[in-house]
């Protein structure tokens, strides 16, 4: 997988690369244009939509403070209330007293009336006595209520609280015939304040639709949805579908950490950016919930006026390209399409270059170079005219190696008929050399052939140095027929004799083996003689692999190697092995022997 993904830039630049010249401008024209464009609308675009999404998370949040801080105070309100009894003795008096009449009853409801009159949202004012009698008062519209319902709550509840007022978060009352409505409420023990023991019970049911008020301007603003929370997780007021926030409340409830904050969350299919603050009076959380789609339209507005001025700028800008990169190419594509007819032999071509710039300066070179042409293939014309009669020398030089065989054979005619066998053998064996070595020099051999020549050549050494020079050949049969390059082994043995054999004292032996090695003919010419030190042999070696001219080694090895290496490759040649008083071998190693080879030559 690395690989491939390591493919596709080289890809990608070989596409571009083999493009005309023409498109390769456009393609780099429009991206130096398309790319800081694109990069500067990217920028925008995201700021824009940060510093939207900023102003409206701190617009929210400070709406969402002030609706909690309205709360505050509307509650505060309620709980100071609550401490009203404490300070009106007739009502102290009545909530002791055990019997109902009509002046407990007259003075209590002008009391509750009074206190349902602080506020508009009061949906009633309850007081209990010491003994459980209720006294209320109610809003207008309301005909009945029914409190004994709920007398063990609120005794729960206060006595829990101690002489501290409870807020109780959104519930539902019933009232009239059937009726219902929802609200919350607030309440406390009353206290003696000559005893300091508890007579009584003071209730406040205030209308959840008091939350109406405080939310609709906040939605307003913000464009999203308000909801209030108490410090149960209960749901308080939740705009005109409270009944259907349940699972999304508790999803809400769940990202909130610390006195304030904001996050982003997905529901039902849509993300809203959330924005709350819980209140440190009351532990009620006001939040501020808008879907981002609203926040983020004039973001898109402005996202889509960036794409269409940088469509035109681009298609603008693919305009002129297109013109500049035809004027600056039209002169290379003249240039192309006369390089081709000059390909095609035709040279009485000319450019005519318009402007001094780099592309005219190549044109006028190209002219030069047209004119160097034609200057050179005259002299090539003239070269070859010479080699032709050159050829026609050396044609008529053969007649000299003639002479000389003629010659040899007179000296050795005359050497036997002198009784000189050795001086007639050596002449002899001369002149075969010279016939081998010079004769059609360029034509394919066997091994056969080259190993006679190699033994003629070690029969005039040993005439020159009598029991010096042994010659072992052991060479199957079935090689012997194969084709091979003239004078291979010749300079190998020539090599021995003198730099491994003639310096040793006493005879040397150098031997000729042959085998097969992975499908290659492999021989081994080896001699007992001095050998050589490493030092030499790593750099013979190199000199061998590398095909370095070099005056240290001779020329008959490097020779023999290139030669090999011409025909048969690179992979094939000589390699040297040796060690001090331990003798020399030359391996070679040749591919594609066979008889068939020899009989197409």
């Amino acid at each position: 997988m690395v690989s491939y993904i390591r493919r596709i830039p080289r890809s990608l630049w070989l596409f571009l690369a083999n493009l005309p010249m023409e498109r390769k401008l456009i393609v780099v024209f429009i991206f130096l244009l398309s790319l800081p464009i694109t990069y500067v609308s990217y920028l925008s675009s995201r700021s824009t939509f940060n510093s939207v999404l900023q102003s409206s998370t701190a617009s929210a949040g400070q709406m969402a403070d002030n609706a909690s801080d309205t709360i505050d105070r509307y509650v505060a309100d309620l709980k100071r209330n609550t401490t009203l009894p404490l300070y009106n003795t007739d009502v102290q008096f009545f909530l002791e007293q055990e019997n109902t009449d009509w002046e407990k009853n007259t003075s209590m409801s002008m009391f509750l009336s009074y206190l349902n009159h602080t506020k508009e949202e009061i949906t009633a004012v309850y007081l209990v006595d010491k003994y459980g009698s209720v006294f209320y008062d109610k809003a207008p519209g309301i005909y009945e209520l029914f409190p004994g319902e709920r007398m063990a709550q609120w005794r729960q509840l206060t006595e829990k609280a101690g002489v501290a007022p409870v807020v109780q978060g959104r519930h539902t009352i019933r009232l009239n015939a059937g009726d219902e409505r929802e609200v919350f409420s607030v309440l406390r023990t009353v206290t003696s304040v000559s005893m300091l023991k508890p007579i009584g019970m003071i209730i406040f049911d205030i209308d959840i639709g008091l939350f109406k008020g405080i939310t609709d301007p906040v939605n307003a603003v913000t464009q999203g949805s308000t909801m209030i929370v108490d410090d149960q997780g209960q749901l308080v007021y939740g705009g005109e579908d409270t009944e259907s926030q349940g699972e999304s409340l508790s999803l809400l409830l769940q990202k909130i950490s610390g006195r304030e904050g904001h996050f982003r969350i997905g529901l039902e299919d849509q993300e809203f950016l959330a924005v709350y603050t819980v209140s440190p009076k009351t532990g009620w959380t006001t939040m501020v919930t808008i879907p981002l789609e609203r926040i983020l339209t004039p973001v898109q507005k402005t996202r889509n006026t960036l794409i269409l001025t940088t469509l035109a700028i681009v298609a603008f800008a693919l305009i002129v390209a297109t013109f500049i990169s035809h004027a600056l190419t039209k002169p290379l594509k003249s240039l192309v399409r006369l390089m081709k007819q000059v390909q095609h032999g035709n040279l009485d071509v000319w450019l005519s270059p318009k402007y001094n710039d780099e592309i005219g300066m190549i044109g006028s070179h190209f002219n030069r170079m047209i004119i160097r042409v034609k200057d050179l293939l005259q002299e090539v014309s003239l070269t070859e005219q010479r080699k032709q009669k050159a050829d026609m020398r050396a044609l008529q030089n053969q007649i000299n190696p003639h002479f000389i065989y003629n010659t040899l054979e007179s000296i050795r005619m005359l050497a036997e008929g002198s009784d000189e066998p050795r001086v007639a053998k050596l002449t002899y064996l001369l002149g075969v050399q010279m016939r081998y070595g010079i004769v059609r020099s360029d034509e394919m051999v066997t091994i056969r052939d080259e190993l006679d020549h190699v033994e003629n050549y070690l029969g005039m050494l040993q005439i020159r140095f009598p029991e010096k020079f042994r010659l072992n050949i052991d060479v199957p049969e079935e090689f012997l027929p194969l084709p091979v390059i003239k004078l291979v082994f010749q300079p190998i043995v020539e090599n021995a004799v003198f730099h491994g054999l003639e310096p040793k004292e006493g005879p040397g032996t150098l031997s000729i083996t042959a085998w097969k090695e992975d499908g290659l003919t492999v021989f081994c010419v080896e001699d007992d003689g001095i050998g050589m030190d490493g030092d030499t042999l790593r750099a013979l070696n190199g000199s061998l692999h590398s095909g370095s001219d070099g005056e240290k080694f001779g020329i008959g090895l490097r020779n023999v190697n290139e030669r090999i290496r011409m025909h048969y490759g690179s992979s094939y040649g000589l390699r040297v092995h040796s060690e001090p008083g331990s003798g020399t071998r030359v391996i070679l190693q040749l591919g594609g022997l066979s008889p068939e080879a020899h009989d197409r030559k």
